[in-house]
């Protein structure tokens, strides 16, 4: 009888707290990524060098299947079988029948998910972009043109900076390939970032006040062609310098409106650190009028179109809303919102340690140590101040006299 039941599993499924590791016994490890990806891993040793092989991901291989497959390695191990050695060696054997997916799922393993903090950020380009079009393809078949037309329909969607990414963890993939002896080259290695989003710029990328002022100016001329939950969506990333991704796959039992408090959970937290974030009035109201316009959906920005790839609103929808939009300023990106928010907080002299809480950051040395009760207090006042500032750029006044935080307080 091992150590984990199925009511804990589902308990830890439900909310979504990463785990790097939970022991069923015997080397058999329940694992939960950021983005709610569960997975069973069984953990060896060969030869005294610590090696691991994922059995399959929960609940599609549930745990008294996950058992049976780990006890069925284990009976190897103990013979000095190098298990996952073999899967790639089965891989090799039948080169003529590997699919792209195949090797993916073995480069990832190999490189990623047992060394990266994030493993989820690559596998869900490999999820959303490369495997719809490559999976089942005969990794050896497919050309560097092929790989081309695949970027370019990425840029096309406006994410360049996935491209790039994609294109990087595809040459790593073909190479790793190489080395198997799945395929005799690599279709990526000629491929530049040139061919694929372009080199990238920096990003430092902040908008002033005057900046602010045009770009609500430009908003309200468009109209619906902007969108209200577009707009809604600026002023609150803008309000409270939160992610993106916390924003738009929030959902409404996050939110507490009667006490001001938004409650963002650990899964779509950066840090992997569930916390709490006071609300300003203003954030209240623009909330309170999503509420309406969400017709009853769990999110907050529930998706738009009727074939939905994601249950809450596309990560670039308003992104590419903003890319269409005729404002006139040197193009951003939705994080660019953030960083000015920040910038916003400094202009208003919210101290360093505040500024970091609110926007979700580790603080360093002794500031993490920072007593909660009082930090909360001093993020509630910067924020309010913050959200009164923001509403005087979206009524055309980048000149108003800001109230320092200190006089706030």
């Amino acid at each position: 009888m091992g150590n984990l039941t199925d009511l804990e599993l589902r308990k830890w499924l439900k909310a979504g707290h990463p785990i790097a590791g939970k022991s069923d016994g015997g080397g058999l490890t329940f694992t939960l990524s950021k983005a709610g990806n569960a997975s069973w891993v069984l953990r060896y040793r060969i030869g005294g060098k610590a090696k691991e092989i994922t059995l399959g991901r929960y609940p599609d291989l549930s745990l008294a299947k996950a058992r049976e497959l780990a006890t069925s390695h284990r009976v190897n191990i103990n013979q000095v079988i190098d298990v996952a050695a073999v899967k790639q060696q089965k891989i090799i054997e039948t080169k003529h029948k590997a699919s792209f997916s195949e090797l993916a799922d073995l480069w990832l393993d190999h490189a990623v998910r047992s060394k990266h903090k994030h493993p989820q950020v690559t596998e869900r380009v490999f999820k959303r972009d490369l495997l719809p079009a490559l999976g089942k393809r005969d990794p050896a078949t497919i050309t560097t043109g092929e790989i081309t037309r695949l970027l370019a329909k990425i840029v096309s969607s406006g994410r360049p900076t996935i491209a790039n990414d994609a294109l990087r963890y595809l040459k790593a993939a073909f190479s790793y390939g190489e080395v198997l002896g799945v395929v005799d080259r690599n279709p990526a290695e000629r491929i530049r970032v040139q061919h694929a989003g372009g080199v990238e710029k920096s990003r430092d990328r902040v908008l002033t006040r005057r900046d602010l002022v045009k770009l609500f100016n430009a908003i309200r001329l468009a109209g619906n062609k902007f969108g209200r939950d577009n707009e809604l969506a600026v002023l609150l990333l803008l309000t409270l310098g939160c992610r993106k991704m916390e924003l738009f796959a929030a959902k409404w039992e996050e939110f507490d409106l009667a006490n001001c408090l938004w409650q963002i959970p650990a899964s779509r937290v950066k840090t992997g650190e569930a916390r709490e974030l006071p609300l300003p009035a203003p954030a209240l109201d623009w909330l309170m009028e999503l509420q309406i316009r969400a017709c009853g959906s769990e999110y907050v920005f529930p998706a738009r179109r009727t074939s939905k790839r994601f249950g809450h609103v596309s990560p670039d929808t308003t992104w590419r809303a903003l890319q269409a939009l005729d404002h006139g300023l040197v193009q951003f990106t939705v994080h660019d919102l953030r960083r000015s928010s920040r910038s916003l907080m400094s202009e208003l002299g919210v101290p360093f340690d505040v500024a970091e809480k609110i926007l979700g950051h580790k603080l360093p040395g002794v500031a993490a140590i920072y007593d909660r009760g009082n930090s909360f207090q001093q993020q509630k006042i910067a924020l309010e101040r913050l959200a009164d500032v923001i509403k005087g750029l979206t009524d055309g006044s980048p000149d108003e006299n800001i109230l320092s935080f200190a006089r706030r307080r």
